[in-house]
């Protein structure tokens, strides 16, 4: 019977167990991307908690891809040293690291990104304020072989996976959705058009790192916007995906338009609230043979042990729970199968805005209060 503590393999990388910590923007990188040694620690932590795949935060793969204050860079070769020494600190604990890619698209501002902001068309991002510039095909070329080269780099750094986000209403996904995506040329109208910025992507990246280096991909199950890239559509590109080799789909929903069913909701509270993109990851699970991870709002080891059990996807992926709680995996494992502790609040989110760091402002609180109170 499949476990989540199963010793597993993705392509040829050995992953110690189905916890796959989801990627997280931690806001600890300097204001060009270069890792800090907070974050360095921050990752050794998570390590040694048990997880078995870390994802890092998004990695902006040139300069206008950036989007929030902190946000780690993949996008220049002089981050090596400091590259090196997060992978190593990831492997001296046992875990294994993927880096995420990203272009953040229209999802930003000219402040973060350095430039006005790029996108399939010019149309303005729900929850954004500037209009972005449309990308001729010649910048398009551009983009895909600079995740290329992102890649090659993350390889060369010692990281033992890539992951490309193409969800959450970044530029992958922009290209994806209909309502983003109107362009008259072959990267828009059909599903066929819409999905070639990301295959491109894909095959540029495999040729940049080989047969087997993992490739891995972040996409929505549902956009949940009507209109939007849905789930008979996100069915139809993971089977793309799985034609071209991809190595492991994980899948999310939502972006930041998508009112109470964005990526990132509060108030899960019940077990019957968890695992709110499951339906999505069950339904490409059965038309791919790669393995599915699913995230969102997973809280209790018996939801996830019974998601692994019945096959409904492969792997299982956490965020907020980490934030508060970084020994978590190793907690479930020596038999403390009590819930998170998260409660699902995204108070973690605020540090990093404005302390150069998120944490879990609750346990914080709580920490304070008991020292006060000795």
């Amino acid at each position: 019977m499949r476990k989540v503590f199963d010793e597993t393999k993705i392509n040829h990388l050995l992953i110690r167990n189905r916890l796959v910590r989801s990627a997280t923007w931690e806001g600890m990188c300097r204001d060009d991307g270069r890792p800090t040694r907070k974050l360095v620690e921050y990752y050794r932590t998570l390590a040694r908690g048990g997880v078995g795949l870390l994802i890092t935060g998004y990695a902006f793969i040139r300069r206008d891809g950036r989007q929030m204050p902190g946000q780690l860079g993949a996008h220049a070769a002089d981050f090596a040293d400091e590259m090196h020494g997060l992978a190593a600190a990831v492997h001296e604990e046992g875990g294994k690291i993927c880096l995420q890619l990203v272009h953040c698209g229209g999802q930003t501002v000219a402040h973060a990104a350095g430039a006005q902001p790029v996108a399939p068309m010019a149309v303005q991002a729900d929850q954004f304020p500037e209009l972005p510039r449309a990308l001729p095909v010649e910048e398009i070329a551009e983009l895909v072989e600079l995740f290329a080269a992102a890649a090659r780099r993350a390889k060369e750094w010692g990281f033992d996976a890539v992951q490309l986000h193409a969800a959450h209403g970044f530029l992958i996904n922009q290209f994806l959705s209909p309502l983003t995506n109107q362009r008259p040329d072959r990267y828009g109208g059909p599903l066929e058009n819409r999905s070639r910025f990301l295959l491109e992507i894909c095959q540029a990246v495999r040729s940049a790192v080989g047969p087997d280096f993992p490739l891995l991909i972040k996409l929505n199950g549902d956009d949940n916007l009507p209109g939007g890239f849905g789930l008979d559509d996100a069915v139809q590109v993971a089977r793309m995906l799985d034609d071209e080799g991809i190595d492991a789909i994980e899948v999310s929903g939502g972006t930041p338009a998508s009112g109470e069913f964005t990526p990132v909701r509060q108030e899960i509270e019940t077990r019957e609230q968890e695992a709110y993109n499951l339906p999505f990851a069950y339904r490409i699970k059965n038309v791919v043979s790669c393995p599915v991870m699913v995230v969102g709002g997973i809280r209790s080891l018996d939801v996830a042990e019974g998601i692994i059990r019945r096959e409904e996807a492969d792997y299982i992926s956490l965020s907020r729970p980490l934030i508060r709680e970084p020994n978590l995996p190793r907690r479930w494992q020596e038999g403390n199968e009590a819930r998170a502790r998260c409660i699902s609040c995204n108070g973690c989110f605020k540090p990093g805005l404005s302390e150069h760091g998120i944490y879990c402002v609750v346990d914080r609180i709580e920490q304070e209060s008991r020292g006060r109170t000795l």
